[in-house]
């Protein structure tokens, strides 16, 4: 049946509710049916099916091979220098004598200068306005975005109203028909009774009458 046409057969405000007895016998049947379906064990995996095609065997590039390689190994990935934004070592300059090297010694003490101040920099603002921001970035982002979920919530809860009265109204519509077609059922069902009841009746009459019969001839 398709999920367009299914109607569940729940009528809440016209059935009554099931006595303890009946909700016992329906626990019941529910508890043996479950009992009698093996549950799935979730160590064990579906087989795939004889239909599909066979699964193609992955192909990565030499880098994506060297990167699940170094993942598999549980290596740190380490791609940035870190001693670029760190300042040098006084006593490592001292050491050199090549202009060269001097000129690439002062380039990086320069970028590490650089960075350090640029980061004490955002240090002292965060520490000095960073609990402020943040609350109210939690007050413009956060407490908007929970006001706008809750006037939805709100929203849905009005439509699940809206819903539940227009059912409650189509079923206390549909009460009465429903009502009086189970009436006439039940009618229908018990002459049905006491015509087969009258039919038998009739039936071991004639066989009586019969017997009767058959003993006058013979006698």
């Amino acid at each position: 049946m398709s999920f367009r046409t299914t109607v569940h057969e729940s009528l809440p405000y016209i059935d009554p509710e099931p006595t303890p007895a009946e909700r016992s016998a329906a626990e019941a049947l529910i508890a043996a049916e479950l009992s009698s379906t093996p549950s799935p064990s979730t160590d064990q995996q579906p087989a795939p099916s004889a239909s599909l095609p066979p699964l193609r065997e992955p192909v990565f590039s030499p880098l994506i091979t060297q990167e699940l390689e170094r993942v598999a190994s549980q290596q740190s990935l380490r791609v940035i220098d870190e001693s670029r934004y760190q300042a040098p070592d006084p006593s490592s300059i001292a050491s050199l004598s090549s202009p060269d090297e001097l000129r690439e010694t002062l380039s990086r003490a320069y970028a590490a200068s650089t960075y350090l101040r640029g980061r004490e920099a955002h240090l002292r603002l965060l520490d000095a306005y960073g609990r402020n921001a943040w609350l109210v970035g939690n007050w413009s982002g956060l407490e908007a975005e929970t006001a706008a979920l809750e006037r939805e919530l709100a929203a849905a809860r009005r439509e699940v109203d809206r819903v539940n009265v227009r059912r409650r109204q189509a079923q206390d519509e549909a009460g009465g028909e429903l009502r009086g077609l189970e009436e006439a059922w039940r009618r229908g069902v018990g002459r049905v009774l006491e015509a087969e009841a009258a039919a038998e009746a009739l039936r071991r009459q004639v066989l009586e009458r019969r017997r009767e019969g058959g003993e006058g001839v013979a006698a």
